[in-house]
């Protein structure tokens, strides 16, 4: 499981290699020599890096969807497509391939934003606008998804 609460902004370079902030490579440790998967996002214009155990913890989900249903074959495919195992050296450098970087649109500078136990990995300027959002947006927005957390919890006075 990766924790850090803050995103993180670096380059890629002309070969899509991205050096990461040292402060993240440092969170990444328990996790590096496991290796990662690297794919376009379910939602927004970025990519996810999955640690190898997340990773693994999805496909058993996966695996469990039954083929023979159309939905659950088109959504295997369209979620597996581009797919890429990776790691990050030993100088702390990740790879990214160039049609993923094609697929997120970056350029040169990137948005690294945690996103429970993956790594957005964002063209700076669209991260920017992703997250761009009033404050009675976001109010109305953290009531609709966070409002109903505490309306299971027993009484106890």
């Amino acid at each position: 499981m990766i924790n850090f609460n803050e995103a993180y902004y670096c380059k890629a370079d002309a070969k899509g290699r991205v050096m990461l902030p040292s402060a993240l490579k440092n969170r990444l440790l328990p996790v590096l020599k496991d290796g990662f998967v690297l794919k376009r996002s379910v939602s927004g214009a970025c990519l996810e890096l999955w640690p190898m155990s997340q990773w693994d913890e999805m496909m058993l989900k996966i695996k469990k969807l039954n083929r023979f249903v159309k939905k659950n074959n088109d959504f295997i495919r369209i979620f597996m497509a581009g797919v890429k195992e990776v790691e990050i050296d030993n100088a702390g450098r990740l790879l990214i391939p160039k049609n993923l970087m094609s697929i997120a649109g970056i350029v040169k500078e990137i948005a690294l934003s945690p996103s429970v136990d993956i790594i957005e990995i964002w063209d700076k300027d669209s991260y920017e606008q992703a997250i761009e959002i009033t404050d009675e947006e976001f109010e109305v927005l953290a009531e609709d998804v966070m409002g109903g957390l505490g309306e299971n919890i027993p009484d106890v006075s």
